[in-house]
């Protein structure tokens, strides 16, 4: 892959039995791979079962999650978070991997896709860009969001109606890469230390 695509690490967040966020996940890194800018790497937080209780001496086992986990993250120019919306916030998961990472945020953007019943996860995406912002992140002010998710995507988990979310990508997609690319510059000539 060309050097100069931006690399964006998609996080799916859900780790509850049954969930849906695969589908979601899916469906964003498919209008990723429509780009020729973008190289994405699927991070799957059940993949990265990291404990609520933080600690500075975590067991061999939580140090070895941890640095998988980091190492993924610090690779990224930028992220997007898919959430779904649980009791108006996000899910612990999420909370958790933040909580137990710092420095790989510094300075990167962080685009949204929530999903969930009537407020479609925006709840869950404001509370967010308020911790991004606090881990010096970029968080990117237009997101996609999924009202009622289940009965837009058939049983292969294609959107049945994409044109809006479709757009709504894109808008995400060319935000997240511009604000990427100038923070990589950036980066170059002056180095980010908070």
């Amino acid at each position: 892959m060309p050097s100069d695509r931006i690399r964006v690490a998609v996080i799916l967040t859900s780790v509850r039995k049954g969930r849906f966020g695969p589908t979601i996940a899916n469906w964003v890194v498919g209008t990723a791979s429509q780009r020729d800018d973008i190289e994405v790497d699927l991070v799957d937080l059940a993949d990265f079962p990291l404990p609520t209780a933080l600690t500075d001496e975590p067991s061999p086992e939580v140090a070895e999650l941890l640095g998988a986990f980091s190492a993924r993250l610090s690779r990224a120019d930028g992220f997007v978070i898919v959430t779904p919306e649980y009791n108006h916030s996000f899910p612990a998961s999420l909370k958790a991997a933040v909580d137990w990472t710092q420095h790989e945020w510094h300075a990167k953007p962080v685009g949204f896709v929530g999903y969930g019943g009537l407020a479609g996860g925006l709840r869950a995406v404001q509370q967010l860009r308020q911790i991004f912002n606090e881990l010096h992140a970029v968080p990117v002010r237009d997101a996609v969001s999924f009202h009622g998710p289940w009965g837009q995507f058939d049983a292969e988990g294609n959107l049945t109606d994409g044109a809006h979310a479709e757009s709504a990508a894109k808008v995400l997609w060319d935000r997240l890469t511009w604000w990427a690319q100038a923070t990589k510059e950036a980066k170059k000539i002056r180095p980010y230390d908070n």
